[in-house]
């Protein structure tokens, strides 16, 4: 018998949930997805030193301010690492766009065009490059427009069924649904400590959106993320794409059992109706669902203090260079 992770590549796409070069190597994924937590873990290891001198190098040369230096040297760091990620996968990268500009549309904008423009200079085709945007009403509205530009998203934050009809609405290419922050919330907040995978509240919420894509004819692409355990992503086999950590790949490489598809898209049925998504509905629907308000917002901090705290350990570089 061939490993549930063997089983599992042959129905869905396998995406590294890591910046950790090493990791990527040892396991070979199609796709790989960073953010500020994972880079900023990475950034400690020798394998990124390099990157980092290189990144703060192009900083100086580009001018200006002293924070305008700042965020071109993490943004050239995030290129160069997906640079790197890139040689070591046939397939994507994501690479996020700072959290900070989560609720500005036109900021987005500019970020995302820029991040693109270094990976053009690093020599990386970029239709092999996802920019990664909170799945905001403005992130939402920047993605839309940089999909009319060629530039792929991955929209991610996404915790409600109002934020991934919205995406696809917007003809976004890729949602990461966070499976594992969902449950987390459940689990605070329900007085239980426990949900068996077929309950887990995360991949209630992945299934959902996975058969209301699919019965409607959105091509955006469904990608969980964010798990917590494997019997989560053993209970969404079949979706188009998971992203995972390497501990988990690791569990589901040592386990021969049998793994079964649960989500195709012949069998897609939905009772969920939307017509056109506007703002208002939007917000309403979002304030509507406590969990998806709370975990956006903790989202938003948590990749926000990597983000600055990754800017500190550059600066720390800059100034000892």
């Amino acid at each position: 018998m061939t490993s549930k992770l063997d089983q599992l590549k042959t129905m869905t796409t396998v995406v590294a949930d890591t910046g950790d070069i090493d990791a990527i190597a040892k396991w070979r994924p199609e796709d790989a997805t960073t953010n500020p937590s994972l880079l900023l873990k990475a950034a400690a290891s020798e394998a990124y030193r390099p990157m980092l001198d290189k990144a703060v190098a192009e900083a100086r040369r580009h001018g200006g301010s002293d924070a305008e230096q700042l965020t071109v040297a993490t943004d050239m760091l995030a290129v160069l690492a997906g640079r790197e990620i890139l040689n070591l996968i046939p397939g994507l990268v994501s690479t996020e766009v700072d959290a900070r500009l989560s609720f500005d549309t036109a900021g987005t904008l500019e970020r995302a065009r820029r991040l693109i423009d270094f990976y053009d200079r690093q020599g990386v085709d970029s239709s092999r490059v996802l920019i990664k945007i909170a799945s905001t009403w403005e992130g939402i509205r920047a993605a839309e427009q940089l999909e009319k530009e060629g530039i792929r998203c991955n929209l991610t934050l996404l915790f409600s069924f109002i934020q991934a009809a919205a995406c696809a609405q917007a003809g976004a290419h890729l949602i990461s649904p966070f499976v594992g922050r969902i449950l987390d919330w459940h689990l605070a907040n329900s007085g239980r400590d426990s949900f068996p995978a077929h309950e887990d509240p995360g991949v209630l919420s992945v299934s959902r959106i996975y058969n209301y894509y699919k019965a409607n004819g959105f091509n955006t692409v469904v990608m969980g993320a964010s798990f917590r355990n494997t019997g989560e992503i053993e209970m969404l086999a079949g979706c188009d794409k998971l992203t995972i950590s390497p501990a988990l790949l690791q569990e589901l490489q040592d386990d021969a059992g049998t793994l079964d598809r649960q989500l195709h898209p012949g069998n897609a049925n939905t009772s969920d109706r939307f017509g056109s998504i506007d703002e208002k509905l939007f917000r309403w629907e979002s304030n509507e669902d406590a969990m998806a308000t709370e975990k956006l917002a903790d989202g938003i901090r948590r990749f926000t203090a990597d983000q600055i705290e990754l800017e500190n350990r550059v600066r720390q570089l800059a100034r000892a260079a």
